[in-house]
């Protein structure tokens, strides 16, 4: 389970700075837990994961079958929640766990497995009024991952009307900008669908994340690196999500991968990776995560061998020896 530290309003963006260069234990990018945890005045907060059962519009054939090429569900869906049966029952063990093991004080739900706006207005506030009831006097933050297709005015409002007493994060799928990308992963929506998403929230209360996968193989470098100028150019954006490709077993990629495999980043590529694409993105955005984590009973590839803290801390010590600094190459 990750540590997150807070959320910050929209109007303490700009008061945050990033860490100096300098600094002798942190390289210089907006993470996360430390910014969060200045929101709550040094509190312990932690999401907990969800599952209310939602399904996809690229699964159940109202968009597609089988979802996009690189997904199973269930590689990113805890344990916890797969055996619970219930919201409720799903939180209270996490809760739990969270406070033996991490001395968790708060905590922000995450609605994160499958589409979790696919369903009606009324459906929605009955499942996410549930969840924000579990523990009303610890929960501070909800949060919620979807499509850009699965939005619209209604479902922002209602999102929005929880502003009033919890952070509320929107966390929004662009997993790549390129259209012939998002055809050959069956994605079922286009790269517009977002933009026009993202426009329509300037102004929103609303904290909106979104989350990207370097690494498809036919993508070339120059190509992944232009994601940091297409989020550069979106106001409404607050924090951002990095996954590396990964190749699990269920998924379209897995199946082909196994037939025909093809190349993966290793852990010191993805590291160069984002030593060149950091300094491209707006020192302003907060970065939720710098790779992704999957099953291990699942996961095909790449297998780096290590733990997420050991993968963190590889990370974090190249970029501060090559003296990264978030937005540095960002013009004006």
């Amino acid at each position: 389970m990750d540590p997150i530290a807070a959320v910050a309003a929209k109007g303490d963006r700009c008061a945050m700075t990033a860490v100096p260069c300098s600094s002798p234990t942190l390289p210089s990018y907006r993470a996360y837990g430390p910014w969060l945890r200045e929101k709550f005045a040094g509190k312990r907060v932690y999401k907990v994961i969800a599952d209310a059962g939602f399904t996809c519009p690229n699964r159940d054939g109202s968009k597609g079958y089988g979802g996009c090429a690189y997904c199973n569900v269930e590689s990113f869906t805890p344990a916890l929640a797969r055996k619970l049966p219930t919201i409720r029952e799903q939180l209270e063990a996490s809760m739990e766990n969270a406070r033996r093991r991490f001395g968790a004080e708060r905590f922000i739900v995450y609605f994160q497995p499958n589409t979790n706006t696919y369903a009606p207005v009324e459906r929605l506030r009955s499942l996410y009024d549930e969840a924000l009831a579990v523990n009303p006097e610890q929960t501070v933050g909800l949060a919620v991952g979807t499509r850009p297709d699965c939005l619209d005015a209604a479902k922002i409002a209602l999102l929005e009307s929880y502003t009033d007493r919890y952070v509320v994060d929107l966390e929004l799928g662009m997993e790549s900008m390129h259209e012939d990308t998002l055809d050959r992963i069956n994605r079922g929506c286009s790269h517009q669908v977002l933009v026009d998403v993202l426009n329509g929230l300037v102004g929103s209360p609303l904290q909106v994340c979104v989350h990207m996968i370097f690494g498809f193989p036919w993508e070339t470098r120059d190509q992944m690196l232009a994601y940091a100028d297409e989020i550069n150019r979106f106001e409404a954006v607050d924090f951002v999500k990095f996954h590396h490709l990964h190749v699990v077993k269920g998924s379209i990629l897995g199946a082909k991968y196994q037939k025909e495999p093809f190349p993966l980043f290793d852990l010191e590529g993805y590291a160069d990776f984002l030593c060149d694409f950091l300094p491209r993105l707006r020192s302003d955005l907060v970065i939720q995560r710098l790779f992704g984590v999957a099953d291990r009973e699942l996961l095909i590839g790449p297998d780096w061998g290590l733990r997420k803290p050991e993968v963190q801390a590889f990370l974090e010590k190249v970029l501060r020896e090559r003296g990264v600094v978030q937005g540095s190459a960002v013009r004006g």
